[in-house]
């Protein structure tokens, strides 16, 4: 018989996950590919949640659209975050 410690901890890594999170990782694994082959620091899901903390999730989901279209998803990704590019 197992504890039930260990199904206690597996529903709450279940129950964590969103879809907030997912496009989080996904955001992290396209630019990481380029960081890393060009020497810099990968960047991790807290730089990532700080970068993405004002931008709803149904923009997230157009920012993955507009940057997987693009030649260059890095490039492509930091115009679009940036928001001295784009003034009201």
């Amino acid at each position: 018989m197992k504890h039930i410690s260990t199904h206690i901890k597996r529903a709450a890594i279940i129950a964590r996950q969103t879809e907030r999170g997912e496009l989080m990782k996904y955001f992290c694994q396209e630019l990481n590919k380029t960081r890393v082959r060009d020497g810099l620091a990968p960047i991790t899901m807290g730089r990532m949640g700080r970068t993405l903390e004002k931008i709803p999730t149904k923009d997230l989901y157009y920012l993955k659209k507009v940057c997987d279209d693009a030649g260059n998803f890095s490039k492509k990704f930091w115009w679009e975050v940036n928001p001295k590019k784009h003034p009201e």
